[in-house]
């Protein structure tokens, strides 16, 4: 599903995202401008340290909105006005601000792919000025759009092939929703119940009815029959309101053997699944599917493949990371020029949160089989491999004109490759370490 045109254009005149971000970047921004060092040249690079406790691996989410959100990133008269009148920063800042564009180049992970421990999924290069700036918008986009990926990948691992339904917006912010659904997307889930989310990036949307449509009702049949005559015979009847073998039955004798599915939503799910299909099956809807929801999560869904299940459909455990809410992503700076102009790493080295120095290029090395073996990252030149290997970095930013249009499809296509190329073990919904190891060289 490619995002269309509307969203693009909605995007280019949308609000200035410009004061998105913390307080400090721009007191940061003021020091430098008066010392002199805000126009070094600058390698700024987002990794995580390590993947959220017990993961095997992470999925890159959320970069079409960054670069979405890097075109709108301007300091127009509110913007400006705000900053006055707080005193946040000083006049010359101020002016320097009123005429900010991002002129530099980004490279980063495609999104829909794996990452790991020390992947560097975004490499901006500008001035430390231009680049400093961005660190919380760009953060705050990929921690939150990465957290949820790596939730619905595990669950559409899970699920193995059978649909998963993204229906967690009553569960979080209302724009976080969109972006949630954005990214579940990417990650396998087939549809989403949030109608901006099908607006703005092409998602396609789903839904029927909740209990209070059948409560509104004198009784059940009444409310069958009318979502029946409304929606047809292929639409889903949710049959646990009152009892659910009466519903069952009242389903089919309303819909006929087309009924296109009943809902569970509570109770043990599992024993009630087996004993649903048993009931459609001998009332001669052979077809008709069964589509489960109720606070599922990826271990929820594994239980639930032992059973007759055919559609999934998830909420609060999907948006809000399944208990992992952020991705532990930071943004680094990683090189930068000297007073003789030459670029030089540097790094933290602060205990448990230090960092490598130096600009970062990616590859990933796979066996004969095809298969992940090893994330290198070569430390200011390109890893080599041979021809099984692949590398990682792609342009998204050059001379501060987007060249990356990857489309939500595309995105989509690509973490479905990148999940297949893992070791088995990825997989596993036991609590492990990252699948593969990452190796610097250089």
């Amino acid at each position: 599903m490619t995002e269309n045109k509307d969203a693009v254009d909605r995007a280019a005149a949308s609000a200035s995202t410009a004061l998105l971000t913390d307080h400090y970047e721009l007191t940061m921004l003021q020091a430098t401008l008066k010392s002199g060092t805000a126009h070094r040249r600058s390698i700024f690079e987002v990794f995580a340290r390590r993947l959220p406790e017990g993961r095997r691996y992470g999925v890159v989410a959320g970069t079409g909105r960054v670069l979405d959100a890097i075109t709108n990133f301007r300091f127009d008269e509110a913007e400006l006005a705000h900053l006055e009148k707080t005193k946040v920063v000083d006049r010359a800042t101020l002016d320097w601000l009123a005429e900010y564009r991002f002129s530099g180049n980004i490279w980063g992970y495609a999104e829909g792919e794996m990452f790991f421990p020390n992947s560097p999924i975004l490499v901006v290069e500008s001035s430390f000025a231009e680049g400093v700036i961005l660190e919380t918008l760009v953060l705050s986009i990929l921690n939150h759009d990465s957290a949820i990926a790596a939730a619905a990948s595990r669950m559409t691992a899970a699920a193995d092939g059978r649909p998963c339904i993204e229906m967690g917006s009553r569960r979080t912010h209302e724009w976080s929703a969109v972006a949630a659904a954005r990214a579940a997307y990417i990650a396998g889930f087939g549809t989403t119940s949030n109608l901006e989310a099908g607006r703005s990036y092409g998602v396609p949307t789903a839904g029927t009815a909740a209990h209070a449509f059948t409560l509104v009702h004198d009784d059940e049949r009444e409310a069958f029959q009318a979502q029946v005559d409304s929606l047809g015979k292929g639409t889903t009847l949710l049959v646990d309101t009152y009892d659910v073998t009466n519903a069952v039955n009242l389903a089919v004798e309303i819909a006929g053997t087309e009924l296109g599915a009943v809902r569970l939503d509570s109770g043990d799910l599992l024993v009630q699944a087996r004993e649903v299909r048993e009931q459609l099956d001998s009332l001669g809807a052979t077809e008709t599917k069964i589509v489960v929801t109720s606070d599922l999560d990826e271990y929820a869904i594994s239980t639930l493949q032992a059973g007759p299940v055919d559609v999934y459909g998830v909420g609060t455990s999907l948006v809000t990371g399944s208990g992992a809410p952020t991705a532990g992503m930071v943004y680094k700076l990683v090189q930068r020029e000297d007073d003789n102009g030459t670029m030089v790493g540097v790094a933290k080295a602060s205990k448990d949160k230090k960092s490598v120095g130096g600009r970062k290029y990616a590859m990933r090395r796979l066996g004969a089989s095809g298969l992940a073996e090893a994330e290198i990252i070569g430390i200011g030149e390109v890893p080599q491999g041979d021809s099984n290997d692949r590398h990682l970095m792609v342009e998204l930013v050059k001379g501060g004109e987007r060249v990356d249009h990857s489309t939500l499809d595309d995105a989509r296509d690509r973490h479905a490759t990148s999940r297949a190329e893992l070791p088995a073990k990825a997989l596993q919904m036991s609590r492990g370490e990252a699948v593969i190891p990452t190796i610097f060289e250089g």
